[in-house]
């Protein structure tokens, strides 16, 4: 009986072991396909392509992340940014100080899944998460730039395969005040770098 037994238990681990093999082999991570409707453009140092996050009500009214399909729930992930716009005549002024507080939401067409808040804060250039090429600034440099990172994940069930992100609101501070937008079309926050990680079909 105890040779029977050790025969079972080696018979269960190569089983498990097979399993795990296989959905070693079935998961991925990979790029999500992005569909922006606001282009800043791609990072100088990163090489990643910033989009920016635009208030709004409808999941139409979001940047659109394509997910391939997937066999039980796939995690996404991606880097939420404050937006702040760069001068080197406030900051040479001590007048360059913001404080950005960005809400979003990231939906389905049935559901909210997640609603992630970036808190950013400007001091100097060293805030700087990047700079974006193809501006008219020194170096053609845009004077708008990512600025924070807040690595977000979020879990989509299994018969999603299109999520949105969405902005509800932004709050900055500035050395003269503090103002609030909510107005639809308003962007408020960047992301990058989108990814997922799933098990294939």
């Amino acid at each position: 009986m105890r040779s029977l037994s050790r025969h079972v238990v080696v018979v269960g681990s190569v089983v498990s072991l097979s399993v795990a093999l296989l959905d070693a082999q079935s998961r991925r991570v990979e790029a999500v396909e992005v569909q922006c409707p606001s282009e800043l453009g791609v990072g100088v140092e990163t090489n990643f392509n910033f989009c920016d996050v635009l208030i709004g009500d409808e999941i139409a009214d979001g940047i659109l992340l394509l997910l391939p399909p997937h066999r039980g729930p796939a995690t996404v992930t991606f880097s939420l940014h404050g937006r702040h716009t760069y001068s080197e005549d406030d900051v040479a002024r001590g007048r360059g100080y913001a404080r950005y507080l960005a809400r979003a939401a990231v939906a389905t067409s049935e559901a909210v899944l997640s609603r992630p808040v970036a808190l950013a804060e400007f001091h100097g250039p060293m805030n700087l998460f990047d700079r974006i090429g193809g501006g008219a600034g020194p170096g053609g440099l845009k004077a708008v730039a990512p600025v924070g990172n807040e690595e977000i994940r979020v879990t989509v069930p299994s018969n999603v395969t299109e999520i949105s992100i969405v902005g509800l609101e932004l709050e900055v501070q500035r050395v003269d005040g503090v103002q609030s937008y909510t107005a639809e079309g308003r962007p408020i926050a960047l992301i990058s770098n989108a990814q997922v990680d799933y098990r294939a079909r």
